[in-house]
């Protein structure tokens, strides 16, 4: 891909976000030639918007979502403002590109970690997270689901599927609580859909955090205070249709809804 191509492709994505809007597939000349490129454009689409960065994604924390997304390790994007919404929230489904409803825990900085040589502890992450929520991000992708469907690096380029990030209170004491083995379940209209636990899902969710503030410190690129990290599925990817309410239900953590109108 020569300058003149990868300037094409930001353009495209930056517009299609925009809109709001999908294709099927994209040109081969197009398409990333690798998941380094494809951040590269990200960035370069993130720059070309404009928009403030108010928070990240990670996706593909463990192999069973690696596999369903063509991955052999996580993946981030960025969540731009105003992207960061309190619970309840409505959005309308025509609006949208492609939803999923995940349940994720939300963590939102204290501190900012700036890019340095040295990796960063699980320690200090944790020490730089202000408050950690119960939370669906709600994911979207500018490229239909069809048999045109483009290839990992391409996806990293839009963002890695990122869009709105839901939260509810913060977790009292959530350093001292049990994070790890608590239950979650998501509910669609009032019926269970999935169960999960950020144990089995991605050991606890410092851990994805961690690993997405070195990997982002490697490539020169800091994190901010006030920034919300949703730190990856703990029940898999559900597609949602208009009319559809999702809870996820967090047990003694509380609990978030999004409902598509």
């Amino acid at each position: 891909m020569d300058s003149a191509e990868r300037t094409e492709l930001v353009g495209l994505l930056a517009t299609l976000r925009r809109e709001g809007r999908q294709q099927s597939g994209l040109e081969p000349r197009l398409q990333p030639a690798d998941r380094e490129a494809g951040y590269h454009i990200a960035q370069m689409v993130a720059e070309a918007l404009g928009w403030a960065v108010a928070g990240w994604k990670i996706a593909a924390t463990n192999a069973e979502m690696q596999k369903a997304l063509r991955s052999d390790s996580p993946i981030y994007g960025r969540v731009f403002a105003p992207m960061v919404k309190p619970s309840p929230y409505l959005v309308a489904h025509a609006g949208l590109c492609s939803p999923i409803p995940e349940v994720e825990y939300q963590a939102k900085l204290g501190q900012d970690l700036p890019p340095r040589a040295e990796p960063y502890s699980i320690q200090e992450v944790t020490d730089a997270v202000d408050t950690l929520h119960p939370g669906i991000e709600l994911a979207e992708c500018r490229f239909t689901h069809d048999e045109h469907f483009p290839p990992l690096a391409a996806i990293l380029a839009d963002g890695a599927g990122a869009s709105t990030i839901v939260y509810g209170p913060g977790i009292e004491n959530w350093r001292e609580a049990d994070i790890a083995t608590q239950e979650v379940k998501l509910f669609c209209n009032g019926k269970l859909r999935r169960r999960g636990t950020a144990a089995a899902a991605l050991e606890h969710p410092l851990v994805p955090l961690t690993w997405l503030v070195n990997t982002l410190s490697k490539s020169g690129v800091g994190m901010q205070a006030g920034q919300m990290i949703s730190t990856g599925t703990l029940t898999g990817m559900v597609a949602a249709k208009p009319g559809e309410t999702y809870i996820a239900d967090f047990g003694p953590f509380g609990e978030v809804s999004a409902t598509y109108l």
